[in-house]
């Protein structure tokens, strides 16, 4: 059995989940999960380092819009 997108089934259609949201915890599928790219950082201040590639998580729109702050890259 698969598991079925909670975003979809409150609107009563039947969608495989393909990613969980990082925050609240939901199965999503396709259109409901946003990728977020999580910036990373090595080392001690002062001598900080960012790295090029970030680590990609998913979210739901809600928790997306509801946490999220500006410093991210969408």
């Amino acid at each position: 059995m698969m598991t079925k997108c909670y975003d979809c089934m409150e609107e009563g259609k039947e969608t495989e989940a393909v990613a969980v949201c990082i925050v609240c915890g939901k199965a999503l599928c396709m259109d409901h999960s946003k990728e977020l790219i999580l910036p990373v950082s090595v080392g001690k201040p002062p001598h900080v380092k960012h790295l090029h590639n970030g680590l990609p998580r998913n979210m739901c729109n809600y928790c997306l819009g509801n946490v999220v702050d500006e410093g991210f890259c969408v």
